[in-house]
């Protein structure tokens, strides 16, 4: 099968090339020059030349709470367009296998925990990554409509908890919250004041998968697709407190660093625990548990920032 991955050195794609079962597969890892998303006739043009059995659309203009916070604009437009020229591409092209990365931030602000794929659209969205989340609506609804219309057409849409791991973006602006407070913590102890600022209470609850179990999860169930539903959760199914990954980072790199939380900042949403009751009936499970997956993801920080 020859399978198309888009955004394959982010955190996703890199983690299902580096996947051992991705050997089985003849795989298609362009770079932005290569397949140009944001360009309708480039995208159309390579889908034609390559013609892959499936495509994983990992591809996207992401960023942590600040960056979605700074510029909604780009969160909305940028993956709003790169989504809709693959996906229609793929739809004309006669392409007939897509798996697209949604993410949790699609679910409403103030819905019971855990969140079920129902509820999407029932209520109004988390103002601080609206644009992002918006976008993501946009292209699982292009997947739905196009498997709706032709029953054929087997496109699925995916909606991970977080994620962390290797090949994540340790960035304090713009990366997601584990691999920034790895960055962090890690900065700190290179400090003097040995501090370690963690914005709002710390007491909100998000769950964490690590990146190589999802991408381990896609290659296990890409016969499986006339089986899920046109979307569907994937997680651990439990969660942690920010505090709780903070202090187990802290933990691993310095118990002496002490925590400053900057209640000046917004925390986001309280909770977000997705309800995997669809993932159970395919029988798969994260493998990863998070002292692991924190201990790799650190490793990688550690080797990528020489500290």
């Amino acid at each position: 099968m020859k399978v198309l991955i888009t955004g394959s050195t982010g955190l996703v794609g890199s983690n299902l090339v580096e996947h051992k079962l991705s050997k089985k597969f003849n795989l298609l890892t362009p770079s932005s020059k290569e397949l140009d998303l944001m360009n309708l006739l480039k995208t159309h043009n390579y889908l034609k030349k390559h013609k892959p059995d499936l495509i994983i659309h990992c591809a996207g203009h992401v960023g942590g709470i600040l960056a979605n916070m700074k510029d909604p604009h780009s969160f909305l437009f940028r993956n709003v367009t790169m989504g809709s020229n693959l996906i229609s591409s793929s739809y004309e092209l006669g392409i007939k296998k897509v798996i697209n990365l949604a993410s949790s931030c699609i679910y409403p602000k103030a819905i019971k925990n855990p969140l079920k794929e129902d509820k999407i659209l029932s209520s109004v969205l988390e103002p601080t990554n609206e644009g992002y989340s918006l976008a993501k609506i946009y292209c699982l609804k292009l997947c739905e409509y196009i498997s709706k219309k032709k029953p054929n057409y087997l496109y699925r849409s995916l909606i991970p908890c977080n994620l962390y791991g290797r090949f994540d973006k340790f960035d304090l602006s713009s990366g997601h919250m584990v691999a920034s407070a790895i960055l962090k913590v890690l900065k700190a102890n290179k400090s003097t004041n040995k501090t370690v600022n963690i914005w709002g209470s710390g007491k909100v609850r998000r769950e964490f998968m690590y990146a190589l179990d999802l991408a381990d999860f896609i290659w296990c169930n890409i016969n499986n697709l006339k089986k899920m539903p046109y979307y569907m959760n994937v997680g651990c199914g439990y969660d942690h407190t920010i505090k709780d990954y903070y202090l187990t980072i802290i933990k691993k790199v310095n118990t002496n660093l002490k925590v400053f939380y900057d209640r000046s900042k917004p925390d986001g949403m309280k909770q977000k625990l997705l309800d995997i009751s669809s993932q159970k009936k395919l029988g798969w499970s994260p493998k990863t548990n998070l002292n692991e997956g924190i201990d790799e993801a650190i490793k990688f920080c550690k080797k990528k920032y020489a500290l």
